[in-house]
């Protein structure tokens, strides 16, 4: 076992090649992502985030490694555990710093524990609680781990801890043929709504273009952290991503993003950034991660994070849209929730039995509110398709 306090001291040839091996891989899982957040000031020791990325070799063999940080606080994480922090505090214990496995600020499901097989996967774990031990840490959080990894965690005896997010998939069983088919797969009020909401955006005059890629210019990439600083100052907060990080998605990653921007009168006002991946499998997914305006238009944050994205996932053949984290509003919009995971060990014996039994509790209202959502769908149920419904108009 190795432990890397500088992300750089893996080379991202070793680090990418295992990663590729991963069924649930992603850009925020890259070397070029984990290194851009350390370098850029962004994640590092100075915000809160100490890299201490464990490794596990065979020689000169990487078997398994992961993105492991000490954490001075609990921002940036999405996996809420706040309430563990402020018990330990009246017990007159410290709770930080703690362990966390994850990609800063990025509430993404997918692969944390990058191993070469099973067993190798099962030695990390075993690794990161021996490592959290010696260092004498409260505590130890992989958030958002992929179904392997939770599978792992679970049989060394880590708690796992139940969050809700909401997720398109494009089909019907079969992939849209455009947005218009995807409208008429949803009930009629829905699809009104949407419409409505489009036509505002459009009578307002705005209208949309975007770049993928390399052809995403330096110009484009400034006007986007504009509305994306603005949109975090006007919540009162600093952002948590620096200008330089989003340059070395520029330059060292910019396959895997898109980039949407929102113009009135030959005037850019607001944007959106997605992310873009393709799986092991072939799928390739989208993932909504920054959006920010200039000025203010009813429903464009809609418009811009949502129906342009969505739009151009159908024209692209993208299989799957994840909206990041919480928000019951994306199932207006057709974004369906999805169970996502998490593990969790604490040091203390009578702290981990308390929480414990907290997350029993909570995890039956998870279950809970799970059900109650999809009986909210917003697809047709029961009701004639929209050609139908059209001539049932008519004919009264």
């Amino acid at each position: 076992m190795r432990v890397h306090t500088d992300p750089s001291s893996i080379t991202a040839e070793q680090w990418d090649e295992l990663h590729a091996l991963q069924p649930h891989g992603s850009p925020f899982m890259r070397h070029a992502y984990l290194l851009a957040m350390h370098r850029s000031g962004s994640a590092n020791q100075r915000t809160g985030w100490a890299p201490a990325f464990i490794t596990l070799w065979r020689g000169e063999a990487l078997q398994a490694a992961c993105a492991l940080y000490l954490k001075s606080h609990s921002y940036g994480e999405y996996v809420f555990d706040w309430a563990w922090a402020n018990a330990y505090a009246e017990h007159g214990l410290e709770y930080y710093p703690k362990a966390l496995v994850a990609a800063p600020f990025t509430p993404v499901p997918g692969a944390r524990l990058l191993a070469r097989d099973s067993q190798s996967r099962a030695d990390l774990v075993r690794a990161l609680v021996a490592w959290c031990e010696a260092q004498a840490l409260s505590s130890l959080h992989l958030l958002f781990a992929a179904e392997e990894d939770i599978d792992a965690c679970r049989e060394a005896g880590l708690m796992l801890r139940h969050t809700v997010q909401f997720h398109w998939h494009n089909s019907t069983p079969q992939p849209y043929a455009d947005f218009d088919a995807f409208l008429q797969s949803l009930a009629q009020e829905k699809r009104k709504k949407i419409r409505q909401e489009r036509r505002k955006v459009a009578d307002a005059g705005v209208v949309f273009r975007w770049a993928e890629g390399a052809d995403i210019s330096a110009a484009d990439w400034d006007f986007f952290y504009r509305c994306y600083e603005r949109t975090y100052l006007e919540h009162g907060n600093a952002p948590y991503l620096t200008r330089d990080f989003f340059q070395r998605m520029q330059s060292d990653m910019p396959e895997n993003w898109l980039l949407f921007i929102a113009e009135r009168d030959g005037v850019p006002i607001a944007s959106s950034l997605i992310a873009l991946h393709r799986q092991a499998d072939g799928e390739r997914v989208a993932y909504g991660r920054y959006w920010g305006a200039l000025e203010r238009v009813d429903c464009l944050h809609f418009e811009a994070c949502y129906y342009q994205p969505l739009a151009w996932c159908i024209a692209h053949g993208v299989a799957r849209f994840e909206g990041g984290a919480q928000g019951e509003h994306k199932m207006a919009r057709a974004l369906m929730p999805v169970s996502t995971t998490s593990a969790h060990w604490l040091a203390r014996a009578d702290f981990s039995e308390a929480v414990e039994r907290f997350l029993e509790r909570e995890g039956a209202g998870i279950a809970n509110y799970m059900e109650h959502l999809e009986a909210r769908s917003p697809f047709r149920h029961g009701e004639p398709p929209p050609e139908e419904e059209a001539g049932q108009k008519k004919g009264a």
